[in-house]
């Protein structure tokens, strides 16, 4: 696997380029990141290969290995920390969406979760842009309804920052995460109790 992760970060790059993200990265910091997971106890990297060539990955650790930034909203919304499998992205080259790749790596990461075991929900944070945005390309297709078919729901009450520079910032500056929820287990017929649509 580590000799996978620069071309996971050269896919991150590219990927989280295009909006909504508009991400400016660079393969050294992504390089670090990813070893976030692939250092992690129980974490998962799930990989989609063309032949050799890397076209999609998606990665989730539990909660309790996963950045303060994405860790503490919980606490603090009453949901135990430790008790949430995070999701970090699911991400994959234009050319290779639409072909049910997004939908495995889902399955994966969830079946991944449910051999570990302990988790009374799994997350995964999106940005949030606002509906006029000008950068908004014509044929931007929101997630939200393929989320919501995985049996996620936006939960607007849950939401963190992270910083990344986006195209054409000098700087690194904040950007709204809100989080998805699927309850597991004992909540799964219940996501009204800590939320709804």
């Amino acid at each position: 696997m580590i000799a996978k992760l620069p071309a996971v970060a050269a896919l991150r790059i590219a990927v989280f380029r295009e909006y909504p993200y508009l991400y400016d990265g660079d393969n050294k910091y992504e390089t670090r990141y990813l070893h976030t997971y692939s250092e992690s106890p129980d974490s998962i990297i799930v990989l989609a290969t063309d032949g050799e060539e890397v076209v999609g990955a998606s990665t989730a650790v539990p909660m309790r290995h996963a950045p303060d930034e994405a860790r503490e909203p919980f606490a603090a919304f009453g949901i135990n920390p430790d008790r949430v499998f995070y999701l970090g992205e699911s991400i994959l080259y234009p050319q290779y969406r639409g072909r049910g790749i997004g939908s495995r790596f889902f399955e994966e990461r969830e079946r991944h979760a449910a051999r570990l075991g302990g988790f009374d929900y799994h997350a995964f944070c999106a940005v949030e842009r606002p509906h006029d945005d000008p950068r908004r390309p014509m044929d931007f297709r929101s997630l939200h309804a393929f989320w919501n078919r995985k049996g996620y729901y936006r939960e607007p009450r849950l939401y963190t920052s992270f910083y990344w520079r986006e195209i054409g910032e000098a700087r690194e500056s904040p950007k709204p995460m809100v989080f998805w929820l699927k309850p597991v287990g004992a909540n799964a017929a219940a996501p009204a109790a800590v939320g709804a649509n």
